[in-house]
């Protein structure tokens, strides 16, 4: 175990700041549930911005996307379009506002907005949502966990500690243990403080993960300095053909493995299936988890997406320094790392904390593992946040005890929150590995999300009927598809989305439509562009001045535009750290161009 007095200070100094941020805003929170759950909707956007990407800096992702960059290279730029990540962009533009007019609390209360309170499919459709919100959380919750245990268990080997521990524990659920173990930290002040200790803890762990990527870019690029790396051809290359073409034969024989078991080789088939995903998921709007409530939490539509742009300016320089930044020192002293998992099997998720471990200097190993336990921390911290917030708004308070008073529903945060944490550790013993949980996840369980989710913005027609059976068709298959189906998670999608969009369709039209008076209302207060003739028709006619949206040209002209930028500022610090030099200066003069016109297209447009 490489850490010293000064590591295990930092880290434990940390941990005593995030118990007491929660005993510091426990008084705050209690005033009441909005106050607990979005902050009172006072918070400012850039700390709604920064809290956001902070929670997006978590372990288990960022030990993919080093295990990508090693694999695959400047390749791996792309891969994170899964999520898909430039859905950023589409809410920047146009969807956080949208979002943010309804005045809603999460995305199952959205609904009311959009379908009313009454009819056929309005319960069921509530439910629904509530129901997919809780699948998703507890599936993070349990991605991090076990990313989490895995990164712990380099640092602190369990032949340190197995004689202070009295029980035994198998070598496969070591992982499990450290999470359990830190996991309990991120529970307590998350639930006792409410989401104004949540911002604040993610500002100090992303001002800490700040010094510790510019430090392991420093380290990296002294190390490089010059030298040329062990790499196959066409990896420092960020384009593609129709194939991958990368062989590691003579350098890391099992990248081989990890590329077919991944089933990337076909990149452009993947890279295809990825954008045809990833558009369709972003129209859908955020899915309902952190992202969605840091949005809700807000002070105006114009701020939602102020907030929503901040985030990639924020998360994605910073995450990449240390992300390439890691993968130059594995490449460079490979032979020194042990990748091994308990099977036996080259684990390249393990680069990451194998890395740290080995080439950081004392102290700012301890800042590194600090940043990257606190970037555990604000994930689980805001995906928990968004699970209490679906039980007690739409389960407790709407179902069970509406007139609860706010001691009451303190209480029942509390309980809920410790519930849902046990849940997401119970989950986590089932996954093996961060890759199986995140294919899933992206790949089959957001199919089921995509076409409901769609349809409720641009389509009038569109009824809370259709929307629960094209959410429940969706679902249903992408629970069953890992039993009936085998292949990358992600080749399911058009399945899963052919299934849930017929069943959007037969479920609207076997009902009558929405009541005009909600569609109206809809229209008018979210006013979003898309297929609203007929309603907009009858919103003129009460209010000859009213204005339609029309800015659809441009709002896809901003989302390319962004989605571009976005690109460049993922690659700007690996060719930096790379000293690539005539790329890097190109990338800044793209993405100088964009911020210049997205400054007249995007930014001095926005209203509320």
């Amino acid at each position: 175990m490489n850490l010293q007095l000064i590591d295990i200070s930092i880290l434990l100094l940390y941990l005593a700041v995030m118990i007491f941020i929660g005993f510091w805003y426990r008084k705050k929170a209690k005033q009441n549930n909005e106050s607990y759950l979005l902050g009172g909707k006072s918070l400012p956007w850039y700390k709604l911005g920064l809290s956001d990407a902070s929670d997006m800096f978590d372990i288990s992702g960022t030990m993919w996307m080093v295990a990508l960059c090693f694999v695959y290279g400047l390749k791996s730029i792309w891969i994170p379009w899964l999520w898909p990540v430039f859905n950023q962009v589409f809410m920047m533009m146009f969807l956080s506002k949208w979002l943010r007019r309804s005045n809603a609390t999460t995305g199952a209360e959205w609904l009311q907005t959009r379908f009313g309170l009454t009819g056929k499919g309005v319960t069921p459709s509530h439910l629904v949502v509530i129901a997919f919100a809780l699948l998703s959380c507890f599936g993070f919750l349990a991605y991090g966990f076990i990313g989490l245990g895995k990164f712990m268990e380099i640092f602190i080997p369990w032949e340190v500690v197995r004689d202070y521990v009295p029980f035994n524990i198998p070598a496969d659920y070591v992982p499990h243990f450290y999470g359990i173990i830190f996991t309990l930290f991120a529970m307590f002040y998350s639930i006792l403080g409410g989401l104004h200790s949540i911002v604040l803890g993610d500002m100090i762990k992303y001002g800490i993960m700040i010094v510790a990527c510019i430090a392991i870019a420093v380290i990296a690029m002294t190390n490089l300095n010059g030298k040329a790396l062990n790499v196959p051809a066409g990896w420092d290359d960020p384009f593609f053909g129709w194939k991958l073409d990368l062989d590691w034969s003579n350098i890391a024989a099992d990248a081989n493995k990890k590329i077919a078991d991944d089933g990337f080789s076909l990149f452009s088939l993947f890279f295809g299936m990825m954008l045809l995903k990833g558009v369709f998921a972003s129209l859908a709007g955020p899915a309902p988890n952190y992202d969605m409530q840091k949005v809700l939490s807000t002070r105006s539509p114009k701020e939602a997406s102020k907030m929503t742009g901040f985030v990639s300016i924020i998360l994605l320089p910073i995450r990449y320094s240390m992300v390439i930044g890691l993968t130059v020192l594995a490449l460079l002293y490979y032979d020194q790392l042990y990748l091994k998992g308990p099977d036996g099997v080259t684990d390249f998720e393990r680069i990451l904390p194998a890395t740290i471990n080995k080439f950081m200097p004392t102290g700012i190993l301890g800042i590194v593992l600090t940043g990257l336990l606190g970037a555990f921390m604000g994930t689980f911290s805001g995906t928990l946040n968004a699970a209490q917030a679906y039980i007690i708004n739409d389960i407790y308070l709407k179902y069970i005890n509406p007139a609860a008073k706010t001691k009451r529903i303190m209480t029942m945060n509390y309980l809920v929150g410790v519930l849902v944490v046990f849940i997401g550790i119970g989950l986590g013993f089932f996954a093996t590995n961060v890759n199986d949980i995140l294919q899933w996840i992206v790949g089959g369980l957001y199919g089921g999300y995509v076409a409901a989710n769609c349809l409720k913005w641009y389509w009038w027609r569109f009824n809370a009927n259709g929307f629960f059976w094209g959410m429940a068709v969706g679902i249903v298959a992408a629970m069953l598809m890992p039993y009936v189906t085998t292949g990358l998670p992600l080749y399911w999608w058009p399945v899963l989305f052919l299934l849930s969009l017929a069943g959007c369709f037969v479920g609207t039209y076997a009902t009558a439509p929405t009541d005009v008076a909600v569609l109206k209302s809809f229209y008018k207060t979210v006013r979003p562009w898309g297929f609203w003739k007929p309603i907009h028709a009858l919103v003129v006619a009460e209010d000859p001045s009213f204005q339609g949206n029309k800015r659809f040209k441009l709002d896809m002209l901003n989302v390319v535009l962004g989605v571009i930028g976005q690109l460049c500022l993922t690659i700007l610090p690996m060719y930096l750290i790379l000293s690539m030099h005539t790329p890097l200066w190109i990338t800044l003069a793209i993405l100088t161009i964009i911020v210049l016109i997205l400054k007249r297209t995007w930014w001095n447009k926005l209203e509320d």
